[in-house]
């Protein structure tokens, strides 16, 4: 079959491609490997990240893309020298366009909302949450006839004799199906955090062997690039390990509500007027879901224990690689009551939106019973768990504070020991590989480029397929880029002759 754009992916970067692409009069398909539209868009928090918008504007906040771009810089500093300075200021000059954009649609945020070190409030979150983007931009492709395909996996980019890319070939539940892309192709296939086989070439292995947080994120399209001679830059780059709670046995209130621009207005009227430690109270039921505890709890001495209750690491020295390698990959947090009231006010957080909301031990066992159990004994909680040496290793642990013994697991530096009951034991965790950096190169036409950096011929990328050497650390920037990237992409796709 012919059409005139081809987009690879059904997530933020994907949706805003065929879009745009349609917008401009294109005939557009879209393939999704998955029997669903989302990809990590559909499972984040929902942040966006610009400067110089019109909500700005209405705040009488003053900013500067250039601000932005430096601040970026300063999320990461020791990855500065690896960014992509053009690219990333070509960005920050053009995400203001995108939220408005996705504001016409009728996508309601809240915001902007600070986060250092952005020296001016520029982080808006979706409102109800990154669901809303999905629907939004779902409606808007039935509307412009989009030609939508799910569990379609592209397995092959076509190529004419002369370099240019035609089409693609993929694997569909009827069989194999080719189609013709008279304008382009456009890789938005989402990263590489669960792509074991691309991390092996580019990752040490125990970093390689820790799974992605979305599942279905294999790097599809970085193969896809590579294949016919696409430059690769900054895969060695992710964001993580980092520890997460398992996700929750039911949805969380705030991914149940629907994304209709109804409720969202509703919504955004509603917390425009609530009081701020009610909007803390809703912000908290994403805070226990998906952000990390901080590393500050095991330097004031939290355990760590796997599901057989022994320590196996020194908690203060980069535990993410050891949890992975535990049996079922899991591990728990242990604290005593002294521990979880010293965590339970400002300033000891157990987990945290910068700014926004803060959450502590007590919102872990409000909002999140499936990860928080509790005992009189440590031979009790051993029993919840299931981890029949805990208490020999907290016995073994408080040893080693007091300095009778030296620690077996090497660590050196220790708070309190663990001897005040109640005892209390978070988790499980396990150690995740958040999103990924690497990405091909491109220019500010979304054009993939070659090891010589020459246009392949009807080529685009965006969002995670197209980093183009951009280190994007800090809240709202992932999204913001796949959302933008894929606005240009689409465009210059559809536009191209």
């Amino acid at each position: 079959m012919d059409t005139d754009v081809v987009v690879i992916g059904g997530g933020g970067a994907g949706l805003a491609a065929a879009l745009s692409a349609a917008e401009c009069g294109a005939r557009v398909t879209l393939l999704e490997k998955c029997p669903q539209l989302g990809g990590t868009t559909s499972i984040a928090v929902g942040s966006f990240t610009a400067a110089c918008t019109s909500l700005q504007r209405a705040a009488e906040i003053e900013d500067d893309p250039v601000w932005h771009n430096e601040d970026m810089g300063a999320f990461a500093a020791h990855r500065e020298s690896r960014n992509n300075w053009e690219l990333r200021g070509f960005f920050a000059q053009h995400a203001a366009e995108t939220l408005a954009w996705l504001l016409e649609m009728g996508l309601e945020f809240h915001g902007p909302s600070p986060e250092p070190p952005n020296r001016v409030p520029r982080m808006y979150n979706v409102i109800p949450n990154a669901k809303a983007y999905v629907a939004a931009l779902h409606r808007r492709l039935l509307q412009h006839g989009v030609d939508i395909r799910l569990s379609h996996r592209v397995t092959k980019l076509i190529r004419h004799a002369d370099g240019a890319v035609t089409g693609v070939e993929a694997d569909s539940p009827r069989g194999m199906v080719s189609i013709r892309a008279k304008q382009g192709v456009i890789l938005a296939a989402g990263d590489y955090s669960n792509g074991e086989t691309v991390k092996r070439l580019f990752l040490p292995q125990e970093v390689a062997e820790i799974e992605g947080i979305n599942p279905n994120a294999t790097g599809d399209g970085h193969t896809l690039a590579q294949e016919i001679g696409a430059a690769l830059l900054n895969m060695d780059l992710v964001y993580g390990p980092e520890i997460r709670f398992i996700a929750p046995p039911r949805k969380p209130f705030a991914q149940l509500l629907p994304g209709n621009p109804t409720l969202a207005r509703l919504l955004a009227k509603g917390m425009a007027i609530l009081p701020k430690t009610m909007m803390n109270r809703f912000i908290k039921s994403l805070l226990v879901t998906w952000q990390h505890p901080e590393n500050s709890l095991f330097a004031e001495g939290a355990v760590l224990v796997n599901r057989d209750g022994q320590r196996f690491c020194d908690e203060t020295n980069n535990p993410e690689p050891a949890i992975a390698r535990q049996p079922g990959k899991i591990a728990y947090i242990v604290i005593d009551q002294m521990l979880a009231e010293k965590f339970s006010k400002w300033p000891h957080f157990v987990s945290t939106a910068p700014d926004i909301a803060y959450a502590y031990v007590q919102d872990y066992k409000r909002l999140r019973p499936d990860v928080y159990a509790e005992a009189d004994t440590l031979s009790l909680l051993a029993e919840k768990l299931h981890a029949e040496h805990l208490p020999a290793a907290i016995e073994f642990f408080n040893a080693a504070v007091r300095g009778t013994r030296a620690d077996d697991r090497g660590r050196t530096t220790f708070g309190p020991p663990v001897k005040h009951p109640p005892f209390i034991a978070l988790g499980p965790i396990k150690s995740w590989i958040v999103t990924t950096e690497g990405g091909v190169r491109i220019n500010d036409r979304m054009e993939v480029l070659d090891e010589q950096a020459r246009v392949i011929p009807h080529l685009y990328a965006a969002g995670s397929n197209g980093m183009g050497g951009m280190v994007l650390w800090g809240h709202g920037l992932h999204i913001a880029w796949a959302f933008t990237s894929g606005r240009l992409a689409g465009r210059h796709a559809a536009t191209a002759k």
